[in-house]
């Protein structure tokens, strides 16, 4: 007899997990309300005060035998660290894409994540693909070289921000329920500080810090980057233990929507025809992706009426 969650778990799941996309879908405003701090002193920022933010949740909700459960294990260590590069490179990705203007890049990359997360478990975990799997990576790759073709420029961020996250997610998979979302984030931060203090000095030699310089209310934002980061991944994680995947596989298209929204709507960025065509293609393997998902989850469920 299978085990099936709740009505009412199901829904708490789904709330938790959209309140985490929602969260990440306005992080681009969000780190627009920093400037004139850079991308890096944000990111430095983010690190740190994501660490803070940690340390006092462990603290409090009594975390630490968790987090030295996990210290006594080098091998799932050495998996945290991996994590928190592959993090890091995906925050400093994003920051630098949307303080550049390039926040509807940016949602390319979310939009194509889940497709190459597909892609990472037939190379990397030897799963089996279906069909419309298939044809939602080739419309995909077709999106990407129509993009290059037509707009003329290769679209590296919106591929760094895939790779970086799809990598992300396949390490965490491979950690499993042995970090929970708290100690996991705890010990990425804690791993990421060396680069987080390097980045800040080479800043203040540079360009100059801006932390504690313009005003109280930007002082706060910069403080605040630690909870907006930490926030959304505990939602998710909460979530996920709630509801299946095919529901978290559709849910987490409101990230890139509101990413591809917030671009053209309301920071006016160019959406020439090239760039229209690629992102045309891209939502139409979207959309073979949620039909394959649908589908699946059309005969489980069968399947679990049947085994009661």
């Amino acid at each position: 007899m299978s085990i099936v969650a709740s009505p009412r778990s199901r829904a708490t799941g789904a709330a938790y997990a959209g309140g985490a996309y929602l969260l990440w879908g306005v992080l681009p405003l969000y780190f627009l309300l920093l400037l004139p701090t850079g991308a890096w002193e944000i990111v430095a920022a983010r690190v740190i005060f994501s660490f803070v933010f940690c340390l006092l949740l462990l603290t409090f909700a009594g975390g630490w035998p968790r987090i030295i459960a996990i210290i006594r294990q080098p091998r799932l260590l050495g998996w945290t660290a991996l994590a928190g590069l592959l993090i890091y490179i995906n925050w400093q990705v994003f920051v630098i894409g949307t303080l550049s203007n390039n926040v509807i890049e940016t949602s390319l990359g979310y939009f194509m994540n889940p497709i190459f997360t597909v892609l990472l478990g037939v190379f990397v975990l030897r799963e089996s693909i279906r069909r419309l799997q298939w044809i939602a990576i080739g419309i995909a790759a077709l999106a990407v070289v129509a993009i290059i073709v037509g707009y003329g420029s290769f679209p590296w961020i919106a591929l760094s921000l895939t790779a970086s996250f799809g990598l992300y997610g396949l390490v965490k998979k491979k950690i499993g329920p042995a970090v929970d979302a708290a100690s996991g984030l705890t010990l990425e931060s804690f791993w990421l500080l060396p680069i987080a203090v390097v980045q800040l000095i080479i800043v203040a030699q540079t360009s100059g810090l801006t932390f504690g310089t313009v005003s109280p209310w930007h002082t706060l934002l910069l403080v605040f980057a630690g909870v907006a980061t930490a926030v959304p991944l505990l939602l998710f994680a909460a979530g996920a233990r709630r509801i299946n995947l095919s529901v978290i596989g559709m849910i987490q298209f409101i990230t890139p929507i509101m990413q591809f929204l917030t671009g053209v709507l309301i920071l006016h960025e160019p959406m020439p025809t090239e760039r229209w065509i690629g992102f045309i293609l891209v939502w139409i393997a979207v959309g073979v992706f949620i039909v394959d998902l649908l589908i699946v989850a059309g005969r489980n469920r069968v399947r679990t009426v049947a085994d009661r």
